[in-house]
């Protein structure tokens, strides 16, 4: 069953010019953040939003949630819009977090105001969602500035859950933290999981995050999906070259005495974007065909999607 379909979504922003802009002749500058993106997330499962800084993935993400409104096409969660079902989850965890607000005000305040609990009920249920998260509820009365940044993740995930979302967009969860506390978060994401039936939008730009968490993978590069498919088949069969490229910056152990070679130039910069097939840069099977015209998502087996003309 589909809890969130986004069907043909694209995001612009536009740069307003001033008043001396204008009479100079300048054009208002635009961004294509995302661009007629379309995929599904089905209930109780984890779908692994990929890509590198710039590609769009965390503008999706504000989409999915309610933050942005879509410039064209719809996100439709359960059929409607995101609502209280549709919860989002930070990269920088002391940024979202409010430096004035004690912790119980900061996971209590939304389900009070949203009749989800009672005020002489309060107290308890946020000890609960604090303990659930591996916080103690001792600690309720500290401000964030005295957590370190593991306790703080932990306390974004508690207010997340605090209005009991069905979905759950984590946009570069574990990112700002250490390995081994990156770890605690990911197991913490995996039992909450199974414990309330989650399902999650996890976006990363780090492949080996997600092949730890994802049952299926959707690959962005700069604004447009390149590549979709259950993760063990990205894994094993990547066809795009753009997530060919993603997965061999992935450490393993089996080549840990290989030369590690980045990606062949920087991402192009979306004021500005290639013509034909946006990777065709930095591609380095690019022909004609790929910088005249964009290749479409085709179908190269079973549930597995790629936009490459190499797919004829």
């Amino acid at each position: 069953m589909k809890i969130l379909e986004l069907e043909h979504v694209s995001k612009r922003f536009v740069k307003t010019l001033d008043f001396a802009e204008r009479i100079a002749g300048y054009r208002p500058e635009i961004v294509q953040a995302v661009e007629d993106v379309s995929f599904a997330v089905n209930e109780g499962e984890v779908v692994g939003l990929v890509g590198e800084s710039g590609c769009g993935k965390s503008t999706l993400g504000r989409m999915v949630a309610g933050i942005l409104e879509p410039s064209a096409g719809a996100v439709l969660y359960r059929g409607g819009k995101p609502g209280l079902g549709v919860q989002m989850i930070f990269q920088d965890p002391f940024a979202s977090l409010n430096p004035r607000m004690r912790v119980a005000d900061i996971v209590g305040e939304a389900p009070l105001v949203h009749g989800i609990v009672k005020r002489e009920e309060l107290a308890g249920y946020v000890d609960g969602l604090l303990a659930r998260c591996g916080l103690d509820p001792g600690y309720k009365r500290r401000y964030p500035h005295q957590f370190s940044g593991g306790q703080r993740s932990r306390i974004g995930i508690a207010r997340a859950l605090a209005v009991k979302p069905d979905l759950l967009v984590c946009d570069e969860a574990v990112a700002a933290l250490d390995v081994s506390i990156q770890a605690q978060i990911l197991n913490l994401f995996m039992e909450l999981r199974r414990a309330l039936r989650l399902t999650y939008l996890f976006i990363s730009h780090d492949l080996g995050v997600v092949e730890h968490l994802s049952d299926r993978v959707v690959i962005m590069y700069l604004g447009r999906v390149v590549e979709s498919a259950l993760a063990e088949e990205i894994f094993k069969r990547a066809n795009h070259p753009y997530t060919q490229a993603l997965l061999r910056q992935v450490p393993r152990l089996e080549t840990r005495k290989t030369k590690f070679e980045p990606i062949v130039g920087e991402i192009p910069s979306p004021l500005a974007p290639p013509t034909g097939c946006h990777f065709h840069p930095r591609c380095p099977h690019a022909m004609p065909r790929c910088r005249e015209e964009a290749p479409r998502l085709k179908e190269i087996a079973s549930g597995h999607v790629a936009a490459c003309h190499l797919n004829g």
